[in-house]
């Protein structure tokens, strides 16, 4: 929580962290978009500083704006899950094209370790 905030009624505060999330989600895309390891670093920093201020807040009922705000956030959450998914396909699928063995970096069944699969 912001010195700035911390003077502002509960519903004026939960907006405040709303739109910083939005923001936080908004920058993560453009890390995605761009690759940037460090940028999605600083955004995962962020989403989790903002997930712990949003725990503590209790609010009784969310007003539009809250709502409107908590509806883009989880579009672009969502957004940013499948792009990171995408991502990480089109990797597994990379690695596995350069090792010439799929499934090299899955789970074996019953296996609490990561490894080749085994036939």
């Amino acid at each position: 929580m912001t010195a700035a905030s911390a003077g502002q009624p509960s519903g004026a505060r939960l907006a405040d962290q709303l739109r910083q999330m939005v923001a936080v989600l908004q920058a993560e895309r453009q890390a995605l978009a761009e690759m940037d390891i460090d940028a999605l670093m600083v955004s995962a920093i962020g989403k989790q500083g903002l997930c712990d201020d949003l725990q503590q807040a209790a609010p009784t009922g969310l007003d539009q704006e809250c709502e409107g705000l908590l509806r883009s956030a989880r579009q672009l959450n969502e957004v940013n899950r499948r792009v990171r998914n995408l991502l990480a396909v089109n990797v597994a699928a990379r690695l596995d094209a350069l090792t010439g063995s799929a499934g090299l970096y899955r789970r074996q069944a019953g296996s609490q370790h990561f490894g080749r699969h085994r036939a």
